[in-house]
């Protein structure tokens, strides 16, 4: 007798290797000067994606669902966090069977991930932790709990200005080290505690120094490339990763030193904002720089948002670190949850400065309901400063591809030639 759900689960993860091997073969072929060592990322993702290998850890699984949860934390208890936003458009259409269409692409396919079984850690995870962050992420949790998953919600406040909102945040990150550590059997010990802090900065410090190179008038890596890097921060060893990055800056100081460039002469620079490009998902950020743009900057929780603030600690004592890990999450936070946000803008403003930014990429996932709101504040704080904004709604669908390229197109070409006009 034939298995339905074997024969459904070996098709969808046919779909999904092919996806996922799509766009390592355009890393690899199609862009103008690749990085060589963008290799040990593109081999990771086919590894993980395309051969179908188990994460190579015997240490616990936390999965998360969002930047907000503390993985100092949760790396100080001895377990591994797995962030599991989900970039498959085979996974969204498998998450349409338990939510509305007009649903964010990223949750669907996060739930569709989930609902398969399949991927290479859901099956060990040990505990899901989600921040009260994304109302239909928040939402979609009940389900997840019906599929069989463990569930932690860490209540997360929608105001960041007031002291109130700081003790709150600070006591829902203690009770969820306490929590941990009753789940783990471990207890949280100040010397692991800084040990992890430690650990998360030197990686974080790798990333701000391949990040200074993107201020160049000659650009050494592309924007693509960063988000590919980073993207595979969700999931690899930490240790690993920080080795491989060191070496991508190794790759980028030699390019900077002899004047090379992964842009044209002219291309225009970019500012990437809005709902994050998750791996295989990157076909906006790739469409712009294949249109002889460049992607010099991003405001975006799959890359600067994930590891641009430290965990600025004053006191080594136990709580004194629980409460500063507790404070880089909130106040270095720009997501649009937030009640008010001049927080986001004053940030895209500064990354404009810094990176001398000719245009900005708006990206909203159809659905993503906060992200659609608030462009029109970033819109009409960024047109009074003269910053050209191309706003792009879509999914994940590959169909939509030649309209998109259309757009990207008309819009590299209208900077281009407000370029020419300033000279």
């Amino acid at each position: 007798m034939i298995d339905k759900n074997r024969v459904q689960k070996t098709k969808i993860a046919r779909y999904e290797a092919a996806e996922a091997q799509k766009v390592i073969d355009a890393f690899r072929f199609d862009l103008k000067s690749p990085l060589e060592s963008m290799e040990y990322f593109l081999n990771l993702y086919e590894d993980i994606y395309c051969k179908k290998n188990r994460l190579s850890t015997a240490a616990p699984l936390i999965g998360t669902m969002c930047i907000q949860v503390p993985e100092e934390i949760i790396r100080a208890l001895g377990a591994v966090p797995v962030r599991l936003c989900n970039g498959f458009y085979v996974m969204e259409q498998k998450g349409s069977d338990f939510m509305p269409a007009k649903s964010c692409s990223l949750v669907k396919a996060t739930l569709g991930m989930l609902s398969n079984f399949e991927s290479p850690y859901e099956k060990n995870l040990s505990l899901i932790v989600h921040p009260t962050t994304c109302d239909q992420k928040t939402k979609a949790i009940s389900l997840a709990e019906e599929m069989g998953y463990q569930m932690y919600h860490m209540e997360f406040p929608r105001v960041k200005e007031s002291e109130e909102s700081r003790r709150y945040w600070r006591a829902s990150v203690r009770r969820f080290a306490k929590e941990l550590q009753k789940l783990m059997g471990v207890k949280l010990k100040r010397s692991d505690l800084k040990e992890s802090i430690k650990k998360i900065r030197e990686a974080q410090k790798v990333y701000h120094e391949i990040n200074g190179y993107r201020t160049l008038q000659n650009v050494p890596i592309s924007g693509s490339e960063i988000f590919l890097m980073t993207n595979a921060f969700f999931f690899d060893d930490l240790e690993r990763w920080t080795e491989a990055a060191k070496e991508v800056l190794k790759e980028v100081d030699s390019r900077a030193n002899r004047n090379l460039s992964s842009c044209g002469k002219r291309s225009p620079r970019i500012l990437y904002t809005g709902s994050p490009p998750i791996f295989p998902n990157l076909k906006l950020p790739m469409m712009i720089e294949q249109s002889d743009a460049i992607i010099v900057a991003d405001e975006t929780c799959s890359s600067n948002r994930l590891l641009n603030d430290f965990v600025s600690v004053d006191e080594w004592f136990l709580y004194d670190m629980v409460d500063a890990v507790a404070d880089r999450y909130l106040k270095g936070c720009t997501c649009p949850i937030f009640t008010r946000n001049e927080d986001r803008i004053r940030r895209i403003k500064d990354l404009i400065a810094t990176y001398k930014v000719d245009g900005v990429v708006y990206q909203s996932f159809a659905g993503c309901q906060v992200y659609e709101m608030e462009r029109h504040s970033v819109m009409e704080a960024l047109g009074k400063e003269g910053i050209p904004v191309l706003y792009i709604e879509s999914d994940y669908s590959p169909a939509q591809g030649g309209q998109l390229l259309t757009r990207v197109e008309a819009f590299v070409e209208s900077l281009k030639a407000r370029r020419r006009k300033k000279k």
